[in-house]
């Protein structure tokens, strides 16, 4: 409708009351009320007729509704005891699509934001760059693809900023923690978040991750031209995440920006000195939840790795190669393969074929043609088999890259290449049948077993008989938890009988 007289825009929502009404009567199931959230967010971005403040206040009056659901339905996704894959999937289509519809809103604004200064201007572009964020955030929370559009939709925002001089105006955007932050430090999290390689985390240590660096954005360092201190690089212009500096940025271009963990790194530091110490996550730390500091700290190393001014090294050259390797995965595929499932003929059928790219002393990177299963995440136990070989080997998921080819970059680690499948005596559960992993380099005394998730009990021996003699393994303690197994190191000893 013309309006020519000017007055109230063509929207529901533009009626306070009728705002009010709509966000009273959401759905009490989280996921429908995000859907419905999201569907606000695109009908308030396409509406013509609203002021610039006021599109943004109502757009932020939407969020806040969603902030609680949001939380309540990423707890649920990251809880040890995981939903259905069919719930899963609905639980985080529903938590991306929120952030997309979101981001594209906030972007949307700022497209049409007026030339002259406003009061909302750092408000949308705050909103808007964490929006782009978790939306990039809850992509490598299933390894990808990522979506060029985000990361050219978030340049373009921090770009907007920098022209406008916001980059650090304060902003609270939580009004219950009176919390506040700025474009720089929304910009600097994300950038640092995917600098810092979530595609080797597991989701709920994606989400630790992303936590700490939270805390943390405030010290991250921001130039336009490298430096020693700045081991990453972005282009304010191009659809792309930050790059490491051995990749030489382009000289001089008006997008490059340069940024590294600043004071950040020491920080953290000090922060895992004192977690280690007094064995306990300091309670001013907002994770949003509770967690084992072992759980924290691991995150925390893996975080100091990626700050480093110095690359991360590998421990062993890689060498290009072009194979074939058949795949059984889970516990008890890795069983089967091995001959220990209790099958008389281990169906192949159910195997997967990848094409191995490289190998090391320590793994392999391979491509996964159809990576469609949801079983592919950071910590998957595999069987492997090179193409022409007889034997199988086990290993486990420690990288997934998605492409939007539907293939998959996974890097392996190799935990045996001796794999038995054993029967042991466990008291108080009887026999169970698990994998003895020989280590890649023999150390006399100590070996992994991977055991089915809920049979590992601390303090209890494992024992079993091998060609005349009685081994005893006692447990020194986990080191790998997977969806369905158990890593456990134990010591060995032998007994002739």
């Amino acid at each position: 409708m013309l309006k020519i007289f000017g007055g109230r825009p063509d929207h529901p929502l533009a009626d306070p009351r009728e705002l009010r009404r709509v966000l009273d009567a959401l759905p009490p199931q989280e996921q429908k009320a995000l859907e419905e959230l999201a569907h606000w967010h695109e009908s308030v971005a396409a509406a013509e007729g609203f002021k610039f403040e006021q599109r943004v206040q109502l757009l932020a009056a939407l969020d806040e509704a969603a902030q609680p659901r949001l939380r309540k339905l990423s707890r649920e996704y990251l809880a040890a005891a995981r939903p259905s894959r069919f719930q899963e999937t609905q639980m985080w289509t529903r938590i991306h699509e929120y952030w997309k519809h979101a981001g594209h809103a906030y972007s949307v604004c700022l497209e049409n934001a007026p030339k002259a200064s406003d009061r909302a201007l750092p408000v949308a572009v705050v909103r808007a760059l964490r929006s782009l964020a978790q939306q990039i955030k809850w992509l490598h929370v299933r390894y990808g693809p990522m979506d060029p559009a985000s990361w050219a939709a978030l340049g373009k925002a921090f770009a907007f900023a920098e022209a406008r001089g916001l980059v650090d105006e304060k902003v609270v955007v939580n009004a219950t923690t009176g919390q506040s932050t700025s474009p720089r430090q929304e910009f600097l999290a994300a950038m640092m978040f995917s600098a810092s390689s979530p595609d080797s985390l597991l989701p709920l240590e994606v989400e630790l991750a992303e936590r700490l660096i939270a805390e943390f954005a405030g010290g991250f360092t921001l130039a336009p031209q490298p430096g020693p201190e700045l081991p990453y690089w972005i282009d304010l212009g191009q659809p792309m995440g930050p790059q490491r500096a051995a990749k030489n940025p382009p000289k001089g271009g008006p997008g490059l920006r340069c940024l590294g963990p600043g004071s950040a790194l020491a920080a953290l530091a000090t922060l895992e000195k004192r977690i280690q110490a007094g064995r306990q996550v300091p309670a001013e730390l907002n994770l949003g939840g509770t967690y084992a500091p072992e759980a924290v700290l691991d995150v925390m190393q893996h975080l100091a790795t990626y700050w480093s001014p110095d690359h991360p090294e590998r421990r062993h050259p890689r060498h290009s190669v072009k194979s074939r390797m058949s795949i059984s995965h889970g516990f008890d595929g890795v069983l089967e393969a091995l001959g220990g499932g209790g099958s008389l003929d281990f169906d192949k059928r159910a195997t997967e074929s990848w094409l191995v790219e490289n190998v090391s002393a320590g793994g392999f990177g391979a491509i996964v043609p159809q990576a469609k299963s949801d079983w592919l995440r950071v910590g998957a136990l595999l069987a492997m088999q090179p193409e022409g070989g007889q034997n199988w080997i086990v290993g486990m998921v420690r990288r997934v890259n998605k492409l939007p080819s539907q293939e998959a970059r996974v890097g392996i680690q190799t935990l045996s290449r001796a794999p038995v499948p054993t029967r042991f005596d466990m008291r108080g559960l009887g026999e169970q049948m698990a994998v003895l992993l020989p280590p890649l380099t023999p150390a006399p005394g100590d070996v992994s077993i991977a055991l089915r998730t809920g049979i590992f009990t601390p303090g209890v021996n494992l024992e079993a008989q091998f060609q005349g003699r009685h081994h005893v393994y006692m447990p020194q303690g986990v080191t790998e938890r997977g969806e369905d197994y158990d890593l456990v190191k134990y010591r060995e000893m032998v007994r002739e009988e």
